[in-house]
């Protein structure tokens, strides 16, 4: 596998191995997520759920959830890849978590970035410590979460209002991977994987591991492939017999377009290489990997998003608005950050503490330039709202107030004179 990467770097031709991958990819029916009444469930028109491999939702007439559970029968490892959350398919969501028995969640990108919002809030965050989605009857409660330099751990309590059952789901939250993008190393990536692993959500005596970023596809792609590899590694008397490009094949008949860009396919390669020599016995690498990583640094500071308007119920429909009121909205509502340089010593804290929602920072050229290619892979493009307003600004008040008196004047003038 290192000869076949140095061969691909050497030659400089990972766009073109990626483009092969795209074109050996098979495409199958996504009738369901094509219906007209499915249509506000989709985070993006072009990324859909295989009818074959899609999650059911077993309440409510409609058991549509743009999620897909992906097979890897060999390493006996299952994962449900599924969109970004919106606002009505939260509780959705965490009826999907419920019915399949999950009881660990890996969230890959941000709420907001780069001013785009990738994601609903869809978990509690601040005093407020718990979130009602009465759609599907289910409470979610934060019982504490640990907030590293690059990544969070929360654990949440879901209740099941209609028996009273709750259950322990831990939230893995990446939080420094950009979009169409690669973790900063290899270290810092496994690293956060091997926490997951170490806490028992991805054995095979537990519900499928839910894993999402925007999409569902690209960074949470990559997440899955690496993981699988290094499984099949370890569990393979010989390791390089594991093809990275036919486990990254095989695991997209399950979803569409899994491993968006070929910097992304690149990584992978990388993780798998670097993790295989743990696999093969150098067991002081995960300690290197956790001090390469700096999880102990204070997490970077990210200027709050803004805040959408106020709902009835996390589930619900936003309220039409024709005043003016943002100021007034965004002066009555907490924010939560993800914590400052000044709050180091409050890392594992309880509730009471305010955490949560992210934002971007300024784009690489680089990024830029891959999010121009791929902007066809998984993008909507938003609907801009009107720049009218209801009075007439000052200056044009003016203009007219000018006109007005100079019209006026010649008027007298012609009358006088004439």
């Amino acid at each position: 596998m290192e000869e076949e990467f140095q061969d691909i770097d050497e030659n400089g031709s990972w766009n073109s191995v990626y483009q092969d991958i795209r074109q050996q990819s098979c495409e199958l029916p996504c009738k369901v997520a094509k219906l007209p009444e499915n249509k506000t469930r989709n985070r993006y028109r072009d990324v859909s759920p295989f009818d074959h491999s899609r999650i059911c939702l077993q309440l409510g007439d409609n058991d549509y959830i743009n999620a897909s559970l992906i097979k890897a029968e060999e390493a006996q490892r299952s994962y449900i890849l599924t969109q970004g959350p919106l606002p009505n398919t939260c509780g959705h969501f965490w009826e999907m978590v419920w019915e399949q028995r999950t009881r660990g969640v890996v969230m890959l990108n941000r709420v907001i970035e780069k001013g785009s919002i990738k994601c609903a809030q869809y978990w509690p965050c601040g005093e407020d410590g718990d979130m009602m989605f009465e759609d599907t009857n289910f409470k979610l409660t934060l019982v504490s979460e640990d907030v590293k330099s690059y990544y969070t751990v929360r654990q949440l309590e879901l209740e099941n209002m209609a028996t009273g059952e709750t259950r322990e789901v831990l939230h893995f939250h990446y939080t420094t991977w950009p979009d169409f993008g690669v973790p900063e190393s290899p270290a810092s990536f496994l690293n956060f994987l091997f926490k997951v692993r170490e806490s028992g959500c991805l054995n095979s005596d537990q519900g499928p591991v839910v894993v999402h970023c925007s999409a569902g596809i690209g960074r949470s792609g990559t997440f899955c492939l690496v993981d699988t590899c290094l499984l099949l590694m370890s569990r393979r008397k010989d390791s390089s017999s594991v093809q990275i490009r036919d486990v990254l094949l095989e695991m997209r008949r399950y979803r569409m377009g899994l491993i968006q860009t070929a910097d992304q396919l690149r990584f992978s390669y990388l993780a798998v290489i670097e993790g295989a020599k743990y696999i093969k016995g150098d067991t002081a690498l995960q300690e290197s990997w956790k001090e390469l990583s700096n999880e102990e640094d204070d997490p970077p500071e990210f200027t709050p998003p803004p805040l959408p308007p106020s709902r009835d119920s996390h589930n619900g429909n936003t309220q039409p608005s024709f005043f003016p009121e943002h100021h007034e909205l965004i002066g009555r509502v907490d924010v939560c950050s993800l914590g400052s340089s000044h709050q180091s010593d409050v890392r594992r804290r309880n509730v009471s503490v305010i955490d949560g929602v992210l934002h971007d920072s300024a784009p690489t050229q680089q990024n830029q330039q891959k999010e121009e290619e791929e902007e066809s892979a998984g993008r909507e493009q938003p609907i801009e709202s009107s720049s009218l307003s209801g009075a007439w600004s000052p200056l044009l008040t003016n203009v007219c107030l000018c006109a007005a008196l100079a019209v006026s004047a010649y008027a007298c003038y012609r009358a006088y004179f004439h």
